[in-house]
C-alpha cells in the first residue's frame, strides 16, 4: 500500500467522522497492504479527550497484534499531523513511518522527531518514526472547511478554520 493510498484511507475514515458530527480526522495503521486499525476522532461521541483518531487506530492494531512478531514494519497514516501524545504512542507501538496530509501548528509532533533520542539505547523500540507530510493536502484541508460550515461556534470550529486556511 503506497503512502498516498494510506492517506486516502485515512481521509475516507475522516469523512465517516465528519458524517458522525466529529472533527474530520481519520487514521489507519498498516502492515504491508493490510489495514490493522482504522478510526476517526471521537471527542463528541465519547465525551472524552483521549480519543484521537491515530490513538484509536493504534489501539486497534495493538489489540490485533499483541506481542506477536511483526513480519513487516507498521506504518501510520493520518490526515492531520499527530500530536505529541499520539507520536509517543506511535513510538511505543513501534510504528516505523508516519504519513500525513496537513500540519497541526498548535500541537503537531513533527518537530520532535528529528531530535528524539531515547534516554537508554538498550531499551527496545521508542525510535522516532520517519514522518512525511503534505500527502493529499488539499483533500484533507477541504474536510476541515466542510466541518466549519456546519460546526457550532466554539473552540473546535476556530481551530478547524485555522487548519482549513493553511496554505498550499
Amino acid at each position: 500500500m503506497t503512502p498516498e493510498q494510506m492517506v486516502q484511507a485515512a481521509i475516507e475514515t475522516a469523512e465517516d467522522g465528519l458524517d458522525a458530527g466529529e472533527l474530520p480526522i481519520g487514521a489507519v495503521v498498516v502492515m504491508g497492504d493490510q489495514i490493522l486499525g482504522r478510526a476517526y476522532t471521537q471527542d463528541r461521541g465519547q465525551s472524552r479527550r483521549l480519543v484521537h483518531a491515530d490513538l484509536l487506530a493504534m489501539v486497534q492494531a495493538d489489540e490485533r497484534l499483541g506481542w506477536a512478531r511483526r513480519p513487516q514494519p507498521l506504518r501510520l497514516a493520518v490526515n492531520l499531523e499527530p500530536c505529541v501524545m499520539c507520536f509517543g504512542a506511535a513510538m511505543t507501538l513501534g510504528v516505523a513511518e508516519i504519513y500525513y496530509a496537513l500540519e497541526s501548528p498548535a500541537d503537531g509532533a513533527s518537530a520532535i522527531a528529528p531530535h528524539w533520542q531515547p534516554a537508554s539505547l538498550d531499551l527496545p523500540g521508542y525510535a522516532a518514526p520517519a514522518m512525511t507530510s503534505g500527502i493529499l493536502r488539499r483533500e484533507s484541508r477541504e474536510l476541515f472547511r466542510r466541518y466549519c460550515r456546519t460546526a457550532p461556534e466554539g473552540g473546535f470550529r476556530g481551530w478547524a478554520q485555522s487548519i482549513g486556511n493553511l496554505p498550499d
